[in-house]
């Protein structure tokens, strides 16, 4: 028995080594291009730095996260932030949901061609996809406003981009139309994992369609659920390229967020140390609210 035992010992001794070298390249880079640069922006913010772009940086505490929440235009940024989250990450949830409940019990060929369709913006360059919308959105020629007009909802053009009545709604449209793609996608594989058992033998007792939903199918998709929306409020919150290609904060500041705020104040303005100050922030709200959601997920579980 001494000797099983030593054996397994040794045994489990060379496969953990062994798993431990076959994570070593990914931990590498994980550790080289995620660690360590979290590490020095948290250092640095606490700097009056600038890139190099003058003398020695000069320590000063607290003071780049005092002048933080002095700061309109950042204070700005954030307000405008938290609407894209609030307004899109429920927006995206239910309607992949609808979506991938609909097409879930369609044939296999009608399924798979819905889910391409929705997946496409997802693999499409961001590049691509806003010159379309850029297009759509044009105050001249575009098709939003041609549509209107004909329909005789609106009476002259509308700067959807240039307005900062409409600029910020905007944007959410386009960051809507590119994330419920994967959740779609997620959706139907998850419902595909359903015990089906449990499904037909809630139908022989005579139950609906939504108490099948909500009693049976949606318990066994939360999982899923606390995982789309815990990713499509970290994308949310790091909302960029949309910005810098669209309308770069304008009009006024109007559709600055707070990843757009951080670069043009970190490459354009050179306060890297007010910018990385910026960045533990964010992280610090997006870690608390990722924490919050996975602990609704777990109780309701």
């Amino acid at each position: 028995m001494k000797r099983n035992a030593g054996l397994s010992r040794a045994l489990r001794i060379r496969e953990t080594r062994a798993g431990y070298l076959f994570m070593l390249p990914s931990l590498f880079f994980f550790i080289t291009f995620v660690v360590v640069p979290m590490i020095i922006c948290i250092y640095t913010s606490f700097f009056d730095s600038n890139m190099g772009k003058d003398a020695q940086d000069t320590f000063i505490g607290f003071g780049n996260y005092a002048e933080l929440f002095q700061d309109k235009i950042f204070l700005g940024a954030m307000r405008n932030t938290v609407i894209i989250v609030a307004v899109s990450v429920p927006a995206v949830c239910v309607f992949s949901l609808w979506v991938a409940n609909a097409i879930y019990n369609m044939r296999a060929g009608l399924t798979s061609l819905f889910r391409i369709i929705f997946y496409l913006p997802v693999v499409t360059g961001s590049v691509a996809v806003t010159v379309v919308w850029k297009w759509m959105y044009n105050n001249y020629y575009g098709i939003f406003n041609y549509a209107l007009k004909n329909m005789g909802v609106i009476d002259k053009n509308i700067n959807w981009l240039g307005d900062s009545r409409y600029a910020l709604w905007a944007i959410i449209i386009i960051l809507f139309t590119t994330s419920v793609g994967q959740p779609i996608v997620l959706y139907v594989s998850a419902l595909g994992n359903v015990d089906q058992s449990l499904v037909e033998a809630a139908e022989v007792d005579g139950a609906t369609r939504n108490q099948v939903f909500w009693k049976i199918k949606w318990p066994q998709i939360m999982p899923t659920t606390l995982y789309i929306l815990i990713i499509t409020t970290i994308n949310s919150f790091q909302c960029f390229a949309l910005i810098q290609l669209l309308t770069s904060g304008g009009p006024n500041h109007s559709t600055d967020t707070v990843m757009y705020y951080i670069y043009y104040t970190a490459f354009k303005l050179y306060r890297y140390g007010y910018g990385n100050a910026m960045g533990v922030v964010l992280m610090l709200v997006i870690a608390a609210l990722s924490a919050v959601q996975f602990k609704l997920g777990q109780s309701k579980n």
